[in-house]
């Protein structure tokens, strides 16, 4: 089941593409935390991963950390597994942390049903946007920029106007 508006984020200690492991605490002093689920194989991903990388380094001066999860079942998914997985955001430059779930835990505490889904949370780590990226796969037809508006509403500590969008993207990929 999906996180709700105002759950608080569940814990995570999941190893990075960067070689180190990574937990909710490891965050606590962002002011916002965007856990997105992310992969590698899926197109819509694959739309969106350059978006991700701008949005960490225009909101990083301002404390927000994106942190990217791939729970996919790399067995039926090999592009999505772990040295894949460091492979693609070395080539892409990824600025932002990677994180292999592969037991799929922490993607059975969040609840995603698709990637990529963004599940943003404020300085106390409550979901204050769970959705969409933005409203477009194609970049050029963008017209709402869902996660920058609810960013820029947490940074301006409000409520965003858009808590709520529908998350596109490819299934998350669960193991039998």
């Amino acid at each position: 089941m999906t996180l709700t508006l105002g759950s608080e984020a569940p814990d995570f200690d999941l190893p990075g593409v960067d070689g180190s492991k990574h937990s909710l605490n490891e965050y606590a002093e962002a002011p916002a935390l965007a856990v997105i689920w992310s992969c590698n194989h899926c197109p819509y991903v694959q739309a969106w991963e350059s978006r991700m990388v701008d949005i960490q380094r225009d909101y990083a001066d301002r404390g927000v950390r994106v942190v990217a999860v791939s729970s996919n079942d790399a067995d039926r998914y090999p592009e999505d597994s772990f040295d894949e997985m460091k492979a693609r955001a070395e080539r892409l430059g990824f600025n932002f942390a990677y994180l292999y779930d592969e037991d799929q835990s922490a993607a059975t505490a969040y609840g995603p049903e698709r990637t990529p889904e963004v599940f943003l949370f404020d300085r106390d780590r409550k979901l204050v946007y769970h959705g969409a990226i933005d409203d477009s796969r194609d970049e050029d037809l963008v017209q709402r920029h869902h996660l920058r508006e609810a960013l820029d509403a947490v940074l301006e500590g409000q409520e965003p106007a858009v808590a709520e969008t529908p998350p596109v993207g490819c299934t998350v990929k669960w193991k039998s």
